[in-house]
C-alpha cells in the first residue's frame, strides 16, 4: 500500500480545537482509523508516517490504561505494540519525557509478567489479574495524574508540526 497525503479539514480543525486538546487530537486520531479501515496492523501501517502512528499509539494506550490500566492493556494484547517499539522515545520526543519514563517503567514489568499476563483467562480470573499485580497499580494512578498535561503537550506538538500529522485543507 502506498502511502497519500491524509487530509483533514482546517474548519474542522478550527472547531475542534476551540473545544480542547482531546477534540483536537481527535480529529487525527479518527482520520488516521479511517484511513487504514478501523485498525492498525501490518498491512495497512505503511499508510501512516512514524509520528501519526506514534500519535494513534497514545489514543490506544490512553484508552486502555484509562479504562482498564497498564494491565487491561497488556491482556488485550497491546503489549508488543507498546513496549517492543519506539513508543516510548516517540513520545520523548514529542515533549512527553514523563510519559516516557512511565513506559519504561511499565516494559519492566511487562517484559517480566508477560506470559502471565497473555493467557487466556475467564472475566473473573481477569478481574483477579489486578490484586494479584499491584506493582501495575502505581503506574495506572501515576498516568490518570499525568494524562491531561500528556494530552496538552502532544497537542502543541502536533499543532507546531502539523503539516508532519496531516495535510489542512481549505473546504
Amino acid at each position: 500500500m502506498e502511502r497519500k497525503a491524509i487530509t483533514v479539514s482546517d474548519a474542522r480543525l478550527r472547531e475542534a480545537a476551540a473545544q480542547g486538546m482531546d477534540e483536537f487530537l481527535q480529529v487525527f486520531i479518527e482520520r488516521y482509523k479511517e484511513v487504514i479501515g478501523g485498525e492498525l496492523n501490518a498491512e495497512n501501517m505503511g499508510l501512516l508516517n512514524g509520528e501519526q502512528i506514534s500519535l494513534l499509539a497514545y489514543a490506544i494506550f490512553r484508552e486502555e490504561v484509562m479504562d482498564g490500566g497498564f494491565i487491561q492493556l497488556i491482556y488485550n494484547g497491546y503489549g508488543p505494540f507498546i513496549f517492543d517499539n519506539p513508543f516510548a522515545k516517540a513520545m520523548r520526543m514529542m515533549g512527553a519525557t514523563e510519559l516516557a519514563k512511565l513506559i519504561n517503567k511499565g516494559k519492566k514489568l511487562y517484559v517480566k509478567y508477560k506470559a502471565e499476563l497473555t493467557r487466556e483467562r475467564t472475566d473473573e480470573e481477569f478481574m483477579g489479574m489486578f490484586e494479584q499485580y499491584p506493582k501495575f497499580d502505581d503506574l495506572d494512578d501515576a498516568f490518570v495524574e499525568m494524562e491531561e498535561e500528556v494530552t496538552a503537550t502532544l497537542a502543541c506538538y502536533v499543532d507546531e508540526h502539523l503539516d508532519v500529522f496531516a495535510e489542512i485543507v481549505k473546504e
